[in-house]
């Protein structure tokens, strides 16, 4: 696989081209995507830890509430809500 392998995803609504085979949370970093969901207060929340234990990665993902972006690799079409826009 080629450094420039590249997929496409959906990040509340808006179509982002990520590298390929990386997890979600790096992409989405790499990206420029700095807020991963809010706390019950409010504040905003990101990655720590990047291996699963912290959980502030937590997104919804397909569908499914709460998964960790930082142990699950991009797919093509991969559809996440950060839970920063209304539906």
């Amino acid at each position: 696989m080629s450094a420039r392998e590249t997929v496409r995803i959906v990040v509340d609504g808006e179509e982002l081209e990520v590298k390929k085979g990386v997890t979600l949370a790096a992409a989405l970093l790499d990206a420029g995507v700095y807020v991963f969901r809010r706390s019950v207060h409010g504040d905003p929340r990101a990655p720590l830890c990047g291996m699963g234990i912290c959980q502030e990665c937590r997104m919804t993902i397909d569908n499914v509430a709460h998964r960790r972006s930082c142990l699950i690799t991009v797919m093509p079409g991969m559809v996440v809500s950060t839970g920063q826009v209304s539906p």
